[in-house]
């Protein structure tokens, strides 16, 4: 297994970095003599004499990308102050300046085709998120998937915020899109616990926001300043393929993409305690049947629960829950496949899967 340095202490404590991942350090001024034969070097700042070193041991050098406004070669996942950095609540306009919002208008810039230069920056900076991700992520962690468009106001949003109160209770690591709406209002509730009335009604006073920077600056300011753990237990998986919906700061880190399809399949993928669906439209019932092929095949491990929250919306409105249940039949699925209008019967069913 390649052992990952990321600060230069950790470098010069090695006594062989064959095979090794080292990432973004400035070895101008290092004299590193120990064996590099077969290392990767990601975005790092070589002296002459350091690079012939590195190529006369075989080592692959990947240099820094010049003039992007994100980390290529990233090491951890975002945060909120992070993707925020700038952010002033009493000037809503300044959430354009932010690096979410650069970012976003660089890579709408490049368009769904970038050119090679910029196809790679991305794929290379999605990759060092994946593998941030998996470092960040304990035990069996759970996801909820649920509509982006749920109103602050809404009583779907006050239910979802209990949904992830019951979840932080049990003490699972939740795992969501990362935007707005359901998406937000779970990792609220992980956070806070028990619904606070006051801090809700607060919220509810910023509703939505449009597409422009000073209605979702307006949304950000409106946010309340919440608790985190101790080991982050709140993760949001968004993207900027949707960089029009800002990520919330309810989660306390963030695995933010370019590519929505690598998005999409990695939160399926690591959610292995099981998903909740709440009622969503066409991503959610998408996610749905891709989360369902996953589990039918045993393709990234053991079937995993399927908990649909919301009798009447997925058996009459939105009919995905009795497909899903018709194609499990008789397979390892089946057994964790619910659907209920009861959040303590849901956890109760994710409960006894990790059990």
């Amino acid at each position: 297994m390649r052992i990952e340095i990321t600060d230069l202490d950790q470098l010069r404590a090695e006594s062989d970095l064959r095979k090794a991942v080292i990432i973004g350090l400035d070895l101008t001024r290092e004299d590193v003599r120990v064996p590099l034969d077969g290392a990767l070097l990601l975005g790092c700042t070589l002296s002459e004499t350091m690079q012939r070193r590195a190529e006369a041991a075989g080592a692959l050098i990947f240099p820094v990308i010049p003039d992007l406004p994100y980390e290529v070669y990233r090491s951890s996942l975002y945060t909120p102050a992070e993707l925020f950095a700038g952010f002033d609540p009493a000037d809503p306009k300044s959430y354009a300046d932010t690096p979410d919002a650069v970012i976003y208008r660089h890579s709408k810039q490049q368009g769904h085709h970038p050119d090679p230069l910029h196809a790679l920056a991305e794929r290379l900076h999605d990759h060092s998120i994946t593998e941030a991700l998996d470092e960040a992520l304990t035990g069996q962690p759970v996801a909820v998937m649920g509509g982006h468009a749920l109103a602050r106001d809404s009583d779907g949003y006050r239910n979802a915020v209990e949904l992830g109160a019951a979840l932080g209770k049990a003490g699972f690591t939740v795992l969501t899109g990362g935007g707005p709406g359901a998406m937000e209002a779970v990792p609220l509730g992980v956070r806070l616990g028990e619904a606070d009335k006051d801090v809700l009604d607060a919220i509810a006073q910023a509703p939505g926001f449009g597409h422009d920077d000073e209605s979702i600056g307006r949304w950000l300011a409106a946010f309340p300043d919440i608790p985190s753990f101790e080991r982050p237990r709140t993760i949001g998986i968004p993207t900027w393929f949707y960089g029009h919906e800002p990520p919330n700061p309810a989660c306390e880190l963030h695995a933010k993409y370019f590519a929505n399809s690598v998005r999409e399949e990695g939160l399926l993928t690591v959610a292995t305690g099981g998903i909740v669906y709440t009622p969503g439209k066409a991503g959610t019932v998408q996610e749905v049947f891709q989360d369902f092929t996953q589990n039918y095949y045993c393709s990234v491990g053991p079937a995993a629960p399927m908990v649909f929250l919301g009798k009447a919306f997925w058996t009459d409105e939105v009919p995905a829950a009795p497909l899903v249940q018709k194609l499990a039949a008789s397979r390892e699925a089946e057994q964790w496949i619910l659907v209920t209008d009861d959040v303590d019967e849901a956890v109760e069913l994710l409960v006894k899967y990790q059990s």
